[in-house]
């Protein structure tokens, strides 16, 4: 059995359709989704949850109190569209919200938490998204997610639970005991560097807070969107370049975050799929173990500065995950000493280095490596001990 068929053991990979297409969604839309998941290699690579995000329902519940799917939207319904997706081999995701209404103003699952998870049982979900707006303040959060954790883990169907709270409430004290799969710990992703880099940097402390069960989740990818969202808020400066997707893309994949495509594969160019189905990269994120990385404290210690850093990542076989980012704005060298990662000269060993951009062997190396990194870039290498 592989990590992803043990619900919420690695973290998850797939597509969500907020960041590009917000309110603008479809079931003809999911269905292309589905179809490109499987042609063009997406399904082969690892991703397998397809989510519909906010703005799927109609603004009122029915006489039943039951959530209504917009019949113009999803004409089949949800239980036909889940089918299809199933039938492709895939999973599929839906949204709801902790408070009386979703972030952009449909009904909430407040008060209807047992009664909401058992009609996403019915139609045959396997991934909830679980957001955070509009929470009635005398009511906490950390309740609100115990909640639906509990209804999600008595519907009769094993559902991811991703919980979206933003990281706030102190949520690294108390989320992995409400029995999410994963949690937002960031402020919402918009599609320019200067986005990617806060996040980023927000979680470089926090790596602890992550692994099986209950994994970091740092938001949606944006890789290929190119400033391509309908929102505003998410594309209005005009998005990345490729170095700098590519550089998003490593640290998340370094970081242990859950990956969820952001943008329109339907149009994908192909720098954007060899990012996306990177299999060094995919590789690293979904390691059996599933540990945060830890960040290098080389001497002397003003070399490591906010932009400019290194992350290793302990994997299962022994070998070790190491990325060199360079946040900052010039090229610059980062200097790596085997011994401030735990391997002394007097051990006797070397690292053989594999590039995992490159996909090639680098050779082997003794006491020291030191990359040239360029601005808003990075370095993947995978290490392996040699004598």
């Amino acid at each position: 059995m592989s990590n992803n068929q043990v619900l919420g053991f690695a973290p998850a990979l797939g597509w969500n359709s907020w960041n590009t297409f917000t309110w603008d969604i479809n079931e003809q839309l999911i269905r292309d989704v589905a179809d490109v998941f499987v042609s063009e290699g997406y399904l082969a690579a690892g991703y397998e949850y397809i989510v519909i995000d906010d703005c799927w329902s109609l603004k009122e519940r029915d006489v039943s109190g039951n959530l209504v799917a917009d019949p113009v939207k999803f004409p089949s319904g949800m239980r036909a569209l889940s089918d299809y997706v199933h039938s492709k081999g895939l999973k599929f995701g839906m949204y709801s919200c902790v408070g009386t209404h979703t972030c952009a103003g449909y009904p909430g699952s407040f008060e209807h938490e047992f009664q909401d998870a058992a009609l996403f049982a019915e139609w045959g979900v396997d991934y909830l998204k679980y957001d955070y707006c509009f929470k009635p303040r005398h009511i906490s959060g950390e309740l609100l997610y115990k909640r639906m954790s509990l209804a999600l883990k008595n519907c009769g169907r094993d559902i991811l639970f991703s919980a979206c709270n933003w990281g706030a409430d102190d949520v690294y004290d108390w989320i992995r005991e409400s029995g999410a799969h994963m949690y937002r710990s960031t402020e919402d992703i918009r599609d320019n560097w200067d986005s990617v880099k806060a996040l980023a940097l927000s979680q470089l402390g926090k790596q602890s807070y992550t692994g099986s069960f209950c994994h970091n989740d740092m938001d949606m990818l944006i890789v290929g969107m190119y400033g391509g969202s309908n929102n505003d808020f998410i594309g209005s400066i005009g998005g990345c370049n490729d170095i700098e997707y590519k550089t998003h893309f490593s640290l998340w994949s370094m970081m242990g975050s859950p990956l969820m495509i952001g943008c329109d594969i339907r149009k994908a160019n192909q720098i954007t799929k060899d990012i996306l189905l990177n299999p060094d990269l995919l590789a690293i994120n979904q390691d059996v173990e599933a540990r945060g990385a830890y960040r290098i404290k080389p001497e002397p210690q003003w070399f490591h500065t906010d932009d400019v850093f290194m992350l290793v990542k302990v994997l299962t076989d022994g070998d070790l995950a190491i990325g060199f980012f360079n946040l900052s704005d010039s090229q610059r060298e980062l200097s790596l000493q085997f011994w401030d990662m735990g391997l002394p000269y007097a051990a006797g060993y070397a690292l053989s280095l594999y590039d995992c951009w490159e996909h090639k062997e680098l050779g082997v190396f003794r006491e020291r490596f030191a990359p040239v990194v360029a601005a808003h870039d990075c370095l993947i290498v995978r290490a392996k001990l040699v004598k």
